[in-house]
């Protein structure tokens, strides 16, 4: 689709996929380099940037940095494209571009375009076969087409048993929202045990998701009882498998979020097929927001600890909570601490809120103070070495002037 853009409007296309933005270092060669000057027979480009969703945080240290900085600075339009746009390495991403889900395609599309492709090649085709190849797809057209040449480049012919001989049905990893439309239209067990392990989110944020969206699939009180009730079980489940390390818990887990919850819908059936537009979990939201504000409170507590001798976790729930109310009820004292304990600004922002202006204004009164005692002590002590040089060039002097006063004669003539 971008290559079509790019031709439509006379672009450049500039590619780069997962393995080219690694590094921030990747990015600042190819892209923003790029980014703000034309090409050589002066058509302006476009950038894609494939597969954003195979950076690793930890990993590809500074690449996220490195794309928001891009998107800051190119005067040229950027495409990126993920298999997985919820993933938690992307969520600063999210915020800064325009998402836009590429849908599967319906039935009447894809058997249309396979008609279409089985007309133009001399293709004698089976409308059943046809429908066992889209079953198959599960509205991948790509997937579509590559079984239909897989069937028909052997045969001449595509029916449905020479279909059903060659082709085999494929597991698809299913995004959040298919994910939770399977697990809630479940009618037996093993469709909702197969939703969770062909999900893309990991068993934490599966549960974040189902947490977040049960009331707004589930209307009846009693129902979304027995949902949240499973729920819970299910996350005691996970919590104890982290603890101990005992996997044999996982299929009780899996049995709770799954199946527990596609048949605590017993009252209002129809609400375990209601569309229900899905959201993505506010907690995970939250946390995103304040990830700055508690990696600054981690810093505190490490400066607490290193300087009380407490563990970090200590400084944590019993020094900072005092501290608090002190940097919002004490200036005066804050601003003491704030300097001895060597905080910045944003620190002192986070402990003090709204006083924090006050603080960092007495800090800077306290700060000048010292530097005017400070050099006034140097003053006076350079002072005192004056004092003290002077005394001893005098010393010699008169040292020198006893020694000349003592010689007689031609001697005491020469030294004069």
């Amino acid at each position: 689709m971008v290559e079509c853009l790019a031709r439509e409007f006379g672009y450049e296309l500039i590619e780069m996929n997962a393995s080219d933005f690694r590094r921030s270092r990747d990015i600042d060669r190819v892209a923003i380099k790029s980014s703000d000057k034309l090409s050589l027979d002066g058509r302006k480009k476009i950038i894609l940037m494939d597969e954003v969703d195979g950076i690793y945080e930890k990993i590809d240290a500074g690449a996220i940095d490195a794309i928001l900085r891009l998107i800051e600075e190119t005067k040229f339009p950027i495409i990126m494209t993920a298999n997985d746009p919820w993933a938690n390495q992307l969520r600063s991403l999210r915020e800064n571009v325009l998402m836009i889900g590429l849908k599967k395609l319906g039935k009447r599309e894809i058997l249309e375009i396979l008609r279409r492709i089985c007309v133009a090649e001399n293709i004698i085709c089976k409308e059943d076969a046809l429908e066992y190849i889209y079953n198959l797809s599960s509205g991948d057209l790509r997937s579509a087409i590559n079984d239909l040449q897989a069937v028909a480049e052997g045969f001449g012919k595509v029916d449905l048993d020479l279909t059903k001989t060659i082709l085999r049905r494929r597991d698809r990893e299913l995004d959040p929202f298919e994910t939770l439309r399977n697990i809630f239209g479940s009618k037996y067990a093993w469709q909702a045990k197969n939703a969770i392990t062909n999900t893309s989110l990991d068993r934490d944020m599966l549960l974040e998701w189902l947490n977040e969206n049960l009331p707004n699939q589930i209307q009846d009180p009693e129902d979304l009882w027995r949902a949240y009730e499973n729920l819970a079980k299910a996350t005691i489940y996970t919590s104890r498998i982290i603890r101990t390390g005992d996997w044999d818990l996982l299929s009780y887990a899996i049995d709770l979020m799954g199946p527990g919850i596609a048949f605590a819908i017993k009252n209002n059936e129809k609400d375990k097929w209601r569309w229900v537009k899905y959201s993505f979990p506010e907690r995970i939201r939250e946390l995103s927001k304040t990830k700055e504000t508690r990696e600054i409170l981690n810093s505190i507590a490490s400066i607490i600890g290193a300087r009380e001798h407490i563990s970090r976790l200590r400084a944590k729930t019993d020094v900072i909570p005092f501290l608090r109310i002190i940097f919002q009820h004490n200036t005066d004292l804050a601003a003491k601490m704030a300097l001895s304990y060597g905080l910045t600004d944003h620190m002192i922002k986070i402990l003090a809120g709204e006083k924090s202006s006050e603080i960092l204004r007495k800090i800077k009164e306290y700060q000048t103070f010292i530097q005017k005692i400070s050099h006034e002590k140097e003053r006076e002590h350079e002072k005192r070495e004056e004092k003290i040089e002077k005394e001893k060039k005098t010393k010699k002097e008169v040292k020198k002037e006893e020694k000349i006063s003592g010689q007689t004669g031609l001697d005491k003539w020469w030294r004069r």
